[in-house]
């Protein structure tokens, strides 16, 4: 590490050797002596306001006025008068001549915060600075110049932003003349356990109460939690657990009541260089694949319970059973049978008017049991028959036609691949 860089650290209190921390400061460092816009791009709470401050104490404007202007807190309606003046009578309530930022920061630095939440029109006249140094208060025809240097920050994805129609390209492209990247704190593991002590020391200093500890697997619960608020989250729980605590060692039971590990749902990632057995590329496809596969298990307990009534016969069956099995199959018989060949379950219940449930013959083959098939003509159980005929044409293709790894690939047996082919025309 530079003495440059250590030097920045130790006077404006930064903590962490994180490699892309460090690029991102040694960058400001290098950017510093011109007059270069830049825009610094990073998730809320990362400690984005250090970069401009950087940039304005190694520049040669450091002894000229810094400003901070947060655009997001600014009012949609006085932003401009805010930024760039406005003369008397501009508007209701102006009784007086205000100067603006831009023309009170002249010679020196404005750090634009959550640039990102700029108005369009005033992303207009933002430009016309930045591209020529002029710009007129609000409600005057008089041009004025100035001479400020611009660094701008946002925590929003300026390229939606901008598809989105919310930003424009043009000014984009000019205050991001060099960017800048801080990264999260979830990716600065190394650093957290060290933003904790400093943090610590600073507030048991503030308020005269010994330091906070973390205990070795406290640590390594801190150091695994994501922090959706980065490092201004973790300065805020220091804070608050040494006002609150009495117990200054810290323990994983005691973190988790003020930050709870999450638990995430899975999600699709689409990663094309991944290498990953069952690949159909998209969620709705992954959707099917699960109701493909609980369609699979439906019929291995529908063979099951075919399996049990051949062993055990039907006398042995209570009501409950064969309720249960009059469940299972009687939607699915669509087409006539012989009266010979079926087991009837009916309902006894006095004052209920029954009808016989039909189910396969106890001496019917399993793939005969296998075989039955809900026939409906819905839409919805249309696209599931396509969806689930794509993904063995998938997975035969993928395979070269060999229907164990096929059928291995889908989740199912190789006889019920074989019942699919059939089903759907799909022989070699």
């Amino acid at each position: 590490m530079s003495n440059d860089l250590q030097n920045i650290k130790n006077r404006f209190g930064i903590i962490g050797n994180f490699p892309a921390l460090n690029r991102a400061l040694e960058k400001a460092i290098q950017v510093a002596p011109t007059d270069i816009s830049v825009l610094v791009i990073g998730e809320s709470g990362v400690g984005k306001e250090f970069i401009p401050k950087i940039i304005h104490s190694e520049s040669k404007r450091k002894h000229q006025p810094y400003i901070v202007v947060n655009c997001g807190a600014i009012p949609e309606g006085t932003i401009d008068s805010e930024l760039f003046g406005h003369e008397k009578g501009a508007f209701t309530g102006a009784t007086a001549t205000r100067k603006g930022y831009f023309e009170v920061a002249d010679g020196g630095t404005i750090f634009l915060d959550e640039v990102g939440e700029l108005p369009l029109q005033t992303q207009v006249r933002l430009l016309r600075v930045l591209e020529s140094g002029e710009f007129m208060k609000v409600g005057s025809s008089q041009v004025q110049k100035t001479n400020v240097r611009i660094v701008a920050a946002t925590n929003v994805n300026m390229m939606k932003a901008i598809h989105d129609g919310r930003f424009r390209e043009d000014l984009f492209y000019r205050l991001n003349t060099v960017q800048i990247d801080m990264p999260p704190l979830r990716e600065r593991k190394g650093d957290i356990h060290l933003l904790f002590r400093k943090f610590s020391i600073d507030f048991a200093e503030k308020y005269r109460m010994p330091e906070l500890e973390l205990e070795p697997s406290a640590v390594h619960y801190v150091e695994n939690y994501s922090f959706p608020g980065n490092v201004r989250q973790l300065r805020n729980l220091v804070e608050q657990m040494t006002v609150v605590e009495r117990n200054r060692q810290v323990t994983v039971e005691k973190l988790a009541e003020y930050i709870p590990m999450e638990t995430h749902l899975p999600m699709v990632v689409n990663n094309p260089n991944a290498q990953k057995q069952n690949d159909f590329g998209s969620e709705r496809e992954i959707m099917y694949k699960i109701l493909f596969d609980m369609r699979s298990d439906i019929n291995d307990l529908k063979s099951l319970t075919s399996e049990l009534i051949k062993n055990r016969g039907t006398a042995d069956l209570s009501n409950q059973e064969k309720n249960l099995i009059n469940r299972i199959y009687s939607a699915e018989q669509t087409q006539p049978v012989s009266q010979n060949s079926l087991l009837y379950f009916e309902d006894k219940s006095p004052g209920v008017q029954s009808s016989p449930t039909i189910i396969s013959n106890a001496a019917d083959s399993y793939e005969d049991i296998e075989d039955i098939e809900i026939e409906e003509n819905r839409p919805e159980s249309l696209s599931l028959q396509n969806n689930e005929k794509d993904l063995i044409i998938k997975a035969l293709e993928k395979h070269k036609g060999r229907r164990n790894r096929a059928a291995d690939e889908l989740g199912i047996s190789q006889r019920t691949l074989y019942r699919k082919i059939k089903q759907y025309n799909l022989e070699d």
